[in-house]
C-alpha cells in the first residue's frame, strides 16, 4: 500500500532494484510509492552506488529519534503561515534538498537554499537559518559562500542592518547567466585546443566539435533565460495575510 514509511523490507527491495539497474521510477512503480520518496531515501543515504538498506534503516530511525526529541521545542516556535501543514511542508523540504543534491549541490548547501526557497519572503538571516536547520553559524557560512559563489543567493542588509541571504527570480537569471559563462569559456578553450593539437586530427576534430555544441548550447540558454526573464515572471498575489508583502520587480 502506497503511503506511510518505508519498512526495512521496502529499503532491501530498494537495494535490489538499484543492483539490478532499475530507474528510481520503476522501483517507485514496483513498491506503489512516489518517484520522489524513493529518490529522497537513496540520495540521503549514500546514493545510487552506495546505498545499503540495513544502514539506511538504521540512519533513518536514528534521524526519527533525535526528530522527536527536538519536537517539543520545535513545536510552537514556528506556526506555519497560510494553514500550511507543518509535517508536509517539512516532507517537501527534504524532497526539494534531495533534487538539489541529485543535481550536483552538495547536501549542506542543498538544505540551506531549500530552506530560503520555501520561505514566503525569500530571505532569512545567518541566526534564521541556524535555527530553522540546527546546524552551526560556520556550516551556515560556508553553506552561504557556495551558493554565492554559483550565483544562486545574493546578500542584502535589511532595516535593522542585519545580513540577509536573498533568493529569488533575479537570483535564478543571473545563476543560469553564469552557467552560460562557464559553458562558452569551455567551449573557447576546447577550441583554442585545435590549432595545439592540428587541425584535422582526430583530437583536433573531437575539441572543435565540443566548442561548436557547446557554442551552440550556452547561445540558446542565453537566449532562453532572457525570454524567461522578459514573460514567465509571476507575483504572488497580495493577500491580507501577514507574510504577505509587495516585492519590487527587477531589471
Amino acid at each position: 500500500m502506497a503511503g506511510g514509511r518505508l519498512t526495512q523490507q521496502d529499503r532491501q527491495q530498494i537495494a535490489l532494484g538499484l543492483a539490478d539497474g532499475l530507474a528510481y521510477a520503476e522501483i517507485a512503480r514496483r513498491l506503489d510509492r512516489p518517484t520522489s520518496t524513493i529518490t529522497r531515501e537513496v540520495m540521503r543515504n549514500g546514493g545510487p552506488t552506495a546505498y545499503r538498506a540495513e544502514l539506511a534503516h538504521r540512519a533513518t530511525e536514528r534521524r526519527t529519534h533525535r526528530r522527536r526529541q527536538a519536537a517539543p521545542q520545535a513545536a510552537g516556535s514556528a506556526p506555519q503561515p497560510h494553514g500550511r501543514d507543518a509535517e508536509a511542508v517539512h516532507d517537501y523540504q527534504e524532497t526539494l534538498t534531495t533534487v538539489f543534491m541529485a543535481s550536483g549541490t552538495p547536501k549542506m548547501m542543498a538544505r540551506v537554499l531549500a530552506c530560503l526557497c520555501t520561505n514566503d519572503a525569500g530571505s532569512l538571516t545567518a541566526s534564521e537559518l541556524v535555527q530553522r536547520l540546527q546546524v552551526s553559524p560556520a556550516t551556515i557560512s560556508k553553506a552561504i559562500a557556495f551558493l554565492e559563489s554559483q550565483g544562486l543567493v545574493r546578500r542584502e542588509r535589511d532595516e535593522r542592518r542585519r545580513e540577509r541571504y536573498v533568493v529569488d527570480d533575479d537570483v535564478w537569471y543571473q545563476s543560469m547567466m553564469a552557467s552560460v559563462r562557464g559553458t562558452a569559456q569551455v567551449a573557447e578553450t576546447a577550441r583554442q585546443g585545435v590549432g595545439v593539437l592540428g587541425p584535422g586530427t582526430p583530437a583536433a576534430t573531437r575539441l572543435e566539435n565540443i566548442a561548436r555544441f557547446l557554442d551552440f548550447v550556452s547561445e540558446s540558454m542565453a537566449r532562453a533565460a532572457d525570454q524567461a526573464r522578459e514573460v514567465l515572471h509571476t507575483k504572488a498575489e497580495a493577500t491580507s495575510g501577514p507574510t504577505a508583502q509587495p516585492r519590487s520587480e527587477r531589471g
